[in-house]
């Protein structure tokens, strides 16, 4: 028989716990039967996270020693996370509390599970981090690949469609809106025509960068300067230097007057 990999539902009770640490504004399943003093939730959280790396591929005491690390580190998670809120707070001014981030969010939980995958794929863990990213993906419609460097005051907007490959790096207070893709532009492969998947394919974005919905960015090679901003629907495949505002050309509109039955008059041309 096969080795047994944690289950889809034991990855969700592992984050729903681990929200539930890091989130004040967060409360988990009363089905989950969380002990109410934090010390042993966390604990609890410990034992299971333990569990799922050993059912992952890992040696019993190898995947208690890495638990315990990324236990430990949950002062720094939660204040780590913590500036992802502040930065929600300080972008959407339809964020009312902390508490409404933290609870409602699907940016704040694709982070939140982010941060946690991150750490586990950082120590060697396989199967495990993917999990942890991909019942992220199911929640919330944003795919974040657990070997992406996502820096502190990270906001996502609305959310649906976002995609972050493997590769990519993003510096402190980055934001993305919705349907943003930060990918590949080819697939490097060897002279067998095998992918050499270790090779740079995802863009970096320096520090204060703004992406509006539906942009497009690839390749390894492509580096978005500080404090640019990228704006909806464009697709770039080149490096920006830093404070470029990037937009698409203004496009011309065609109205017609709807009220004229029957008319067969063209459209008129105007700009918005």
């Amino acid at each position: 028989m096969g080795r047994m990999h944690p289950s889809f539902r034991e990855v969700g009770r592992i984050l729903d716990q681990f929200h539930a640490l890091v989130a004040d504004g967060f409360t988990a399943p009363s089905e989950l039967h969380l002990p109410v003093s934090e010390a042993r939730r966390v604990r609890l959280l410990e034992l299971e996270l333990a569990e799922a790396i050993q059912r992952s591929g890992l040696a019993e005491d190898q995947a208690d020693r890495i638990a315990a690390e990324v236990l430990a580190g949950l002062p720094e998670l939660r204040e780590r996370l913590g500036r992802d809120v502040d930065a929600v707070l300080h972008h959407d001014p339809a964020a009312s509390s902390r508490e409404e981030v933290e609870a409602c969010y699907p940016g704040f939980r694709a982070i939140t599970a982010h941060r946690l995958a991150h750490e586990t794929l950082a120590r060697g863990v396989p199967m495990l981090p993917r999990m942890l990213s991909e019942h992220a993906h199911t929640s919330t419609g944003i795919d974040i690949h657990p070997g992406a460097q996502i820096g502190p005051s990270f906001f996502i907007d609305h959310g649906s469609g976002v995609v972050i490959g493997e590769t990519t790096r993003i510096g402190a207070g980055v934001a993305l809106y919705q349907g943003v893709t930060l990918g590949a532009l080819n697939f490097p492969r060897d002279g067998a025509g095998k992918l050499l998947r270790r090779e740079r394919r995802h863009p970096t974005l320096e520090d204060e960068v703004v992406v509006y919905s539906n942009a497009t960015v690839l390749g390894g090679d492509t580096v978005i300067g500080h404090g640019c901003v990228i704006g909806a629907n464009v697709w770039l495949t080149e490096s920006v230097p830093a404070g470029t505002l990037v937009v698409q050309k203004t496009p011309t509109l065609l109205r017609r007057d709807r009220r004229r039955d029957g008319s067969g008059d063209p459209p008129t041309e105007s700009r918005p």
